[in-house]
């Protein structure tokens, strides 16, 4: 194994083991995982899918994108739109923060480590190919297995409601990005993709 396969190793190693300590479960493949880690599976397999040969630093930010982040509830924050955000905000730069710091201690220089933590943040979205990346393989994460028991939890909002976080969703992804959400999209429930198409004929 050459020093570069080691430093990746031990950072994935590194962030699995802190996901790992996620008290909330979800199910993945017929077991029961913590929820983070699992999330951090599907993160790094919708990589793989959109980017056949991801860089370290992007397989790192993928694992990380959610890293401790049960640490952070948003019950902690009010109620509202600017506080969701300040908490996604807030949650951005800690799990930035904690990628950094566990690629330091895996050896990687301080430009990297940089790197990853203004990737996680997403400061850069869209002036960024790295950044937009993350955001394309987080959006086809939610849209593949969160979508659907997020629109049942939400059974109080409005179909305008649904309109503009479709809107939203689609709004943050690239052209590759889209292309993948569609063709994932033909084996949407119906009730979704009509959700879907119903938004994209206007935006």
């Amino acid at each position: 194994m050459t020093t570069t396969d080691s430093r990746l190793q031990c950072a994935l190693a590194s962030i699995d083991a802190a996901n790992k300590a996620d008290p909330n479960q979800e199910s993945f493949d017929n077991e029961r995982l913590p929820k983070e880690y699992a999330y951090s599976l599907h993160m790094t397999r919708w990589l793989f899918e959109l980017e056949s040969d991801p860089s370290e630093r992007m397989q790192i930010a993928c694992r990380a994108q959610h890293i401790e982040r049960w640490t952070m509830p948003r019950k902690d924050y009010p109620e509202g739109r600017k506080a969701y955000y300040q908490w996604r905000q807030a949650c951005g730069r800690m799990h930035g923060r904690r990628a950094a710091e566990i690629m330091a201690d895996c050896g990687y220089p301080k430009e990297e480590c940089d790197r990853v933590e203004t990737i996680l943040t997403k400061r850069e979205l869209r002036q960024d190919a790295d950044t937009q990346l993350l955001e394309d393989v987080a959006c086809m994460v939610f849209l593949e297995r969160y979508f659907a028991d997020f629109y049942e939890e939400k059974a109080d909002y409005d179909r305008e409601k649904w309109l503009r976080i479709v809107r939203r969703t689609w709004g943050k992804m690239s052209p590759r990005g889209h292309e993948a959400a569609l063709k994932l999209a033909e084996g949407m429930p119906a009730h979704l993709l009509e959700l879907l198409q119903e938004a994209l004929a206007d935006a």
